[in-house]
């Protein structure tokens, strides 16, 4: 072991590397820390609001950034900045970034660094901690299943491991072989929680046995350590794709953030870590081996102070953001060109739910990238057999049964995105979303609003009640995600509609919530084109014309609305149906109500909150002088779902409508 007579704590096994790699080593460990002292001092000067300090911590960033390719996708946090400066982003950029301006990566919309940048292969965090990791394991897979030999590292801090996103991750990853360098920064403290209050086993690294996954502890200090054994092990996974979990032993000479402070550190322990500091102690060994006179250190620093600097002047002379009300509304969605796909002549009469599996396969077909993921859905086709016969067809690396954990998995579809690939999530029921609702609406929903890096995700829903399915099988929650900003949502009534419409989902580069009630899956035929098709979002359908009321509807309800007036052959209807909930047909609800008078919307969900509360707003809002009565919403009960039949059709609303609906043409 080659190691230093000298000052350094830190004993360095520099083995293969020559003076010219060290030194290289030496001036991308020093830029991340003179960057940062930079930063307290604008800090300090009210010219940056906030800062996330990595002083201490440098030498993981650094050493896995230089272990691993310029092609190989890396997931930092935001004590990482030598990830940034190692992959040579110009710290212009970042000085524009960290003051919300254009030139930085996020255009005002997000802060520090909670951005990602395709050019560099570096995704970037958001602050729920946990789906960063699932993501990993999503790049991961795309580089496995296109044979790419490549390695993907993510980091998370020991708080991290807390949140079931890391346990999730890590069992996928496993299962799945995965090649993913799970990079733990255990420093000690989760803001100020010391570990002994985060977990009682002896190492982080010792959670991995749990998984069947090879682990190690590292020396965070040592930057030849971490340099030397990331490099060996990511060489090692793209022969021989694996997960491993890495524990970085370090230490955090600041506070959380700035305004922490550190008071709750015991004095003795931080100068304990302070001898051990990476920087300092890498560059005595570097002085006292004759790698590094004074001279040349002098040298180098200067020229990185300069670099800092300059680059510093360029972010500060860069104008404010000027805000554009367009571009916010245009950019929280990729731009899409639909290209409609025409029906052949051909059909024949199927179920609701063989549309579905129809739409889906032909998907497949159509896009030879595009991945399923869900429960059950390989061997067995899926609980409603949606799915079956696909496996046979398209293979296991496409058709992939997973864990139960819907969180992991919708965010590997959000890493498939981002190495270029399609995903199709199936959520066994609709409700099981609720497990992965974070990265749902803080991830997929806002990730193209943040950085421009759309979520090619399409999440398939299993909904509804009338099947006696109780409280946890049977709710229809899509108001949960057309409250949030990035995500479409659809839901069809008929199997023509839902098979073109799921074709036109997958085509959308956009994370869509497709809704598909189960009540409907083997009630509901209809002629269905044998062929590929797409229909357009946004677009409502008119069912049945008529002049007293307009009756606004989806999913099973539009078939209550119809069987109503089946029974009622003396009331004159507009019946809409809406097929997809955001984007929203508006211009066809306002022309039908200034037409008719009288609206009456009927939802199968609760009634605060939901799709019906929305549309009457707009409706008061826009056709208030056309209406002759107040807007009727119809929906089920204030409770949760019942399992009990009787108490069931007591919920829905499907027998109150046409006494609503009697009550409303009568006003």
């Amino acid at each position: 072991m080659h190691t230093s007579k000298t000052s350094a704590m830190i004993k360095y096994d520099i083995k293969n590397l020559n003076t010219e790699d060290l030194i290289l080593i030496y001036k991308n460990i020093l830029k991340p820390r003179l960057v940062e002292e930079k930063m307290l001092v604008l800090l300090r000067q009210g010219k940056i609001s906030k800062w996330f300090a990595g002083i201490g911590q440098e030498a993981i960033a650094v050493g896995v950034t230089m272990a691993l390719h310029q092609e190989e996708y890396i997931l930092p946090m935001h004590r990482n900045l030598g990830v940034f400066t190692t992959r040579d982003i110009p710290l212009h950029r970042l000085f524009s970034q960290w003051q919300g301006k254009a030139n930085g990566f996020t255009n005002g919309r997000d802060r520090s660094f909670h951005f990602g940048t395709q050019d560099y292969r570096i995704v970037g965090m958001i602050s729920h901690l946990g789906p960063q990791l699932g993501v990993a394991n999503g790049i991961a897979l795309a580089s496995k299943i296109k044979d790419k030999k490549q390695a993907t590292a993510v980091f998370t801090g020991e708080g991290g491991t807390s949140e079931g996103d890391f346990h999730e991750a890590l069992n996928v990853a496993s299962v799945w072989q995965l090649p993913v360098l799970f990079c733990v920064e255990n420093n000690g403290y989760g803001l100020s929680t010391p570990t002994n209050e985060q977990y009682r086993c002896e190492h982080i690294a010792d959670r991995a046995a749990g998984y069947g996954m090879e682990s190690h502890i590292i020396d965070g200090n040592n930057i030849i350590e971490v340099f030397t054994k990331v490099s060996e092990l990511a060489k090692s996974i793209r022969k021989n794709p694996r997960p491993i979990l890495l524990e970085f032993k370090t230490f955090r000479m600041r506070g959380h953030e700035e305004a922490s402070g550190t008071a709750y550190v015991p004095q003795e322990l931080m100068d304990a870590w302070a001898a051990k500091d990476p920087v300092l102690n890498f560059q005595s060994f570097l002085r006292d081996e004759g790698m590094l006179t004074e001279a040349n250190d002098v040298l180098i620093k200067e020229a990185l102070h300069s670099e800092i600097n300059d680059h510093l002047d360029i972010a500060f002379s860069e104008a404010p953001i000027q805000p554009d009300l367009s571009k916010e509304l245009d950019d929280v969605y990729k731009s899409f060109e639909y290209k409609p796909v025409i029906a052949g002549q051909d059909s024949s009469e199927v179920r609701f739910v063989d549309a579905i599996s129809q739409g889906l396969k032909q998907s497949m077909e159509q896009h030879p990238e595009l991945v399923i993921m869900g429960q059950d859905i390989a061997e067995y086709g899926g609980v409603f057999k949606i799915t079956k016969g696909f496996l046979e067809q398209f293979g296991k690396d496409r058709v992939r049964n997973t864990p139960i954990c819907e969180s992991t998995i919708v965010e590997a579809g959000m890493g498939l995105s981002i190495a270029g690939m399609k995903s199709v999530v199936e959520m066994q029921f609709s409700d099981f979303v609720s497990s992965g609702f974070n990265p749902v609406v803080n991830y997929l929903a806002k990730s193209h609003y943040r950085w421009g890096q759309h979520a090619d995700v399409v999440i398939r829903m299993p909904c509804g009640g009338g099947v006696a399915a109780g409280p946890f099988h049977s709710q229809t929650n899509e108001a949960w995600f057309t409250k949030t900003p990035g995500l479409k949502v659809v839901y069809p009534a008929f199997p023509y509609d839902a098979k073109g419409l799921l074709a036109r989902a997958i085509n959308d580069p956009n994370p869509v919530l497709f809704f598909e009630h189960k009540g409907l899956y083997r009630t509901i035929r209809q002629e269905v084109p044998i062929d590929y098709y797409t229909l357009p979002f946004g677009k409502a359908s008119v069912l049945r014309e008529g002049n007293q009321v307009s009756i606004i509807a989806y999913g099973a309800t539009v078939h209550w609305a119809l069987d109503t007036l089946d029974r009622n052959p003396d009331i004159s209807a507009d019946v809409i149906d809406l097929r997809t909930l955001q984007p929203l047909d508006t211009e066809a609800i306002f022309e039908s109500v200034k037409k008719t008078g009288k609206a009456i919307v009927v939802q199968e969900d609760t009634m605060f909150g939901g799709i019906a509360s929305d549309i009457s707003a707009m409706l008061m809002e826009t056709c208030f002088e056309y209406l002759d009565a107040p807007v009727k919403r119809v929906a089920s009960l204030e409770t949760p779902i019942p399992f009990a039949s009787q108490l069931e059709a007591q919920f829905l609303p499907k027998q109150r409508f046409e006494e609503a609906l009697k009550l409303l043409l009568a006003y």
